[in-house]
């Protein structure tokens, strides 16, 4: 039982800490391995205490290594259950329940689309975080509706700096995670999974190893080839400054 354990969870560190394994066994990896990277790369930006925004599990927080404190704030109710989340504090939807400049820096990993009204929850963020502290934040541009019926939004790169730079925010890294090729393909990769393949838990893994893992494979393949483009992406990882 404690090695079916371990596998459940390292499986589960797949889908969002994809390594090598992540090709066999995550059907959304060409997107979450975009992410990871990114979010990889830009996180000893990040320092001292930090909010993590909507923070679920917290798939990301082993990556801050430069953090003093990671606490994660989330809402009650949402498109999922927070069965295996790691919030810290919950909040009311409007209002952070912390001092003003409270922060070293906030991070926010695939929320924003789920919030109806972005102008007021970026007044607050920018509330709670210190003058000149950062802020790391991935959206999605291309994907399916998700945690209905509280999917609101998708955002170009130019909405993004639109609304940053609204609230006060100085952007110093902007990175789209998938080129144009590998994000069509990742969505048909998707559509097989979520809609074709078999709905039997064993018949839906071993289609995984035989269809969806040489799909992936193929398609990062491919992707070293064709020309490209990054005017069609899963998502945007933005690193920010407060002016």
């Amino acid at each position: 039982m404690a090695f079916l354990a371990k596998i459940k969870e390292r499986i589960r560190k797949e889908m969002f800490l994809p390594s090598c394994l992540g090709v066999i066994v995550n059907p959304f990896y060409i997107i979450r391995n975009g992410l990871y990277k990114e979010i990889k790369h830009f996180s000893p930006l990040m320092q001292g205490r930090i909010l993590d925004f909507g923070c679920g599990s917290k798939p990301y927080e082993e990556l801050f290594v430069n953090a003093e404190q990671y606490i994660g704030v989330d809402i009650k109710v949402s498109g999922h259950d927070h069965v295996a989340s790691k919030v810290d504090f919950f909040y009311d939807g409007k209002t952070l329940p912390f001092d003003s400049s409270y922060f070293d820096g906030l991070v926010s990993f695939e929320t924003l689309e789920h919030v109806f009204e972005p102008d007021s929850i970026f007044s607050e963020l920018n509330r709670v975080l210190k003058s000149g502290g950062k802020l790391m934040l991935s959206v999605p541009f291309v994907w399916d509706e998700h945690e209905t019926p509280y999917d609101f939004a998708r955002y170009t790169s130019f909405g993004m700096l639109h609304l940053l730079s609204k609230h006060g925010f100085e952007v110093l890294e902007y990175e789209k995670t998938t080129t144009y090729f590998l994000t069509i393909c990742q969505m048909f990769i998707a559509y097989l999974y979520q809609h074709v393949l078999p709905k039997n838990k064993w018949l839906k893994q071993l289609s995984q190893l035989v269809f969806i893992f040489p799909l992936t494979v193929l398609a990062l393949g491919l992707n070293m080839i064709f020309p490209r483009r990054y005017d069609f992406f899963c998502n945007s990882v933005i690193v920010a400054r407060k002016n």
